[in-house]
């Protein structure tokens, strides 16, 4: 590897943009399991994991899965190792299927109403565990939807996983301003990786790249490289434990 440097309401304010919660809400498990919030387009689908033989860190990462119309889910296997990376550095993560996808509801809508899905899993997650630190990571085009989103929610971290620069348009994205990993495999078949270069060539506030070489856009043979990128890089975000 190679580092270069119950019912819920969903409400658009004036801006168009940011939900508000009301109604009531299911509660945060404190368990693992899955969970089904209501959304912007009826049921999500949701499975919330605690850190196995260690303290949870006040600290949630939501992950957000690639393309469902290419048989993305919450379950794809890069969305799993990084949930389970970021539960190893101490985090709770939250996989959740968009609208359309597994059991959650609606139909799929090119990342305008996959965006609005990740507000309302970040609105609930915020209620729910207030004061904690929120990240963001998403894979590809859920990459994608949670760049979207960044400028908005403004996550604590950001970490992108082969995001589509040049199968989606971004130029609309504003960067984020706190800690932000991209990770590119180097032999990726469907993100072209010059592509993703030339994006953050251009970017005025460029992430932290770590590009991986030999590997194809879904890491074969490489997820648990992956899974040591992702930690070495991210450890030094995280939020101090508390009582």
């Amino acid at each position: 590897m190679q580092r270069c440097v119950s019912a819920m309401v969903f409400q658009r304010t004036g801006g168009g943009s940011a939900y508000h919660v009301g109604m009531t809400t299911p509660s945060f498990p404190q368990a693992s399991g899955p969970l089904v919030l209501p959304g912007p387009a009826g049921a999500l689908e949701l499975f919330v994991e605690w850190p196995d033989g260690m303290p949870a860190l006040p600290l949630t990462a939501i992950v957000c899965h690639p393309l469902p119309t290419e048989g993305g889910s919450m379950h794809n296997k890069v969305v799993v190792m990084a949930a389970r990376s970021l539960r190893e550095l101490g985090a709770v993560t939250v996989r959740f299927n968009f609208r359309g996808t597994g059991e959650s509801a609606g139909s799929f809508d090119h990342g305008n109403g996959e965006t609005d899905d990740l507000r309302a899993v970040a609105a609930w997650v915020r209620e729910q565990r207030p004061g904690h630190a929120l990240w963001l990571a998403g894979f590809s085009f859920g990459a994608y939807v949670s760049l979207r989103a960044a400028d908005e929610l403004k996550p604590d971290a950001l970490i992108s996983i082969a995001p589509p620069a040049g199968r989606w348009d971004f130029s609309a994205i504003v960067p984020p301003g706190g800690p932000w990993l991209v990770i590119q495999g180097e032999q990726d078949e469907i993100v072209d990786p010059q592509a993703v270069y030339d994006w953050i060539d251009g970017l005025k506030n460029p992430p932290e790249l770590i590009r991986m070489p030999e590997t194809s856009h879904f890491f074969h043979r490489k997820l648990m490289d992956l899974r040591g990128a992702i930690k070495h890089a991210m450890k030094a975000f995280l939020p101090a434990a508390t009582d």
